[in-house]
């Protein structure tokens, strides 16, 4: 393959993997209702499932970008696959709370590998010009995926599919994409683990360069803002439709919640990123945080069919941030040390993803969960605060 099919094969293949391991991992949300009427599961159990899962995946993403430089992008790829693929197997068979509970944990594994290893493949292949517009392809597919997904799960259960058929679909998916993953990135010859010819330089620039940051304050600050921003979506997906019970909205209707979600997060992510050339980074990500906020106190306040049409304009606010953050982290990093910038970044992110869950879902048994969505609304604008301390708007020439 040329240079140009190489950059296309790295891009198709790191989006169907993005797409796909992104739709798996938030199809939970939509599941996760089901379950709870299915077993009978409150507050405080739905968010331990979601936390469980998360945490599995905080746990093992940081280290996914030391993974990669040891067995190749391609091999990390195809193995999280493959575990999420059988996450979905198990869950498919389960038939207590604590079987579903360890296939949410297998989930949480197998997601951990695919954000540090597909962004960094990415953002090698393409020069710094053509970057931005790259990885918001990619962004984009994993939006796709996760509305493909959780949609499917919402039209089954409304058609009276079983849920246990649908995870059945998800493992065959899952390993058919590992296939297709595994080809591709070895047909272009991508994603390999080349040894280390000079063992005594290799460890004398890991010593040198470390995590590789450059900049400590304003990575750290990246972090800060990315986990306050991701502690609010990851409470958003996992309790708005319940939410839409609460207001007495049946079930198989209240799981449209989440994909409403994720439609308006899709034009987000595109639209945002124009938005922070436009208006600086800084600026755009505290309009969108505001109105995340304002959008969650409208969720509550309002009737049920007002509060579901303004869920994709809050989608739109709430996810489009990730096109504000994420995409800096190139800046930061060394560019040899990228794949752990990212496995930093998504870290803290899935860091976010088991403690909004768990807390949120206390917060909602103790007090109901009104007062748990208001609370998102407040960490939301908490999450301004690191942002603004970044100082990028001049400094840094986002990518």
């Amino acid at each position: 393959m040329n240079n140009h099919e190489n950059k296309k094969a790295t891009l198709i293949t790191s989006c169907t993997a993005h797409g796909i391991q992104d739709g798996l991992s938030v199809a939970t949300a939509v599941l996760l209702p089901i379950l709870a009427q299915t077993f009978g599961l409150n507050y405080g159990q739905v968010g331990l499932f979601k936390a469980a899962k998360s945490l599995a995946q905080s746990l093992l993403e940081v280290f996914s970008g030391h993974a990669c430089e040891n067995f190749g992008e391609r091999n990390v790829l195809v193995f999280g696959l493959a575990i999420s693929g059988f996450g979905y197997l198990l869950l498919s068979l389960a038939g207590t709370p604590h079987i579903i509970l360890i296939s949410f944990i297998i989930l949480g594994i197998g997601g951990a590998y695919h954000h540090a290893p597909s962004s960094a493949l990415v953002s090698r292949a393409f020069s710094v010009d053509k970057r931005r517009r790259a990885l918001g392809l990619y962004n984009s597919s994993g939006d796709i995926g996760k509305l493909i997904f959780t949609g499917v799960i919402s039209l089954a259960a409304m058609a009276a599919i079983s849920w246990q058929k649908v995870a059945f679909s998800y493992w065959l998916i899952a390993i058919g994409a590992a296939i297709a993953v595994y080809w591709g990135l070895k047909r272009a010859g991508i994603g390999t683990h080349l040894p280390n010819t000079d063992k005594d330089t290799d460890k004398k620039l890991d010593m040198a360069l470390g995590w590789g940051i450059l900049d400590r304050p304003k990575f750290t600050s990246l972090l800060a803002t990315v986990f306050l921003d991701s502690i609010v979506q990851a409470g958003v997906l996992t309790f708005i439709a319940f939410t839409m019970i609460a207001k007495g909205v049946p079930v198989y209707t209240a799981t449209l919640a989440p994909v409403l979600i994720l439609i308006g997060g899709m034009f987000g992510k595109a639209a945002c990123g124009f938005l922070a050339d436009l208006i600086g980074l800084r600026t755009a990500f505290t309009i969108l945080q505001g109105l995340t906020a304002i959008g969650l106190i409208f969720v509550v306040i309002l009737s049920t069919t007002p509060a579901f049409l303004i869920l994709p304009f809050l989608g739109l606010a709430l996810q489009g941030t990730t096109s504000i953050t994420y995409v800096i982290v190139n800046d930061l990093i060394h560019p040899s040390r990228t794949v752990r910038g990212y496995s930093m970044i998504y870290g803290a992110s899935s860091l976010a993803y088991v403690l909004g869950p768990f807390g949120f879902g206390h917060i909602g048994d103790l007090w109901g969960i009104n007062t748990a969505i208001l609370i998102m609304a407040v960490i939301a604008l908490i999450a301004i605060v690191p942002c603004w301390a970044l100082k990028i708007d001049q400094q840094v020439d986002p990518v």
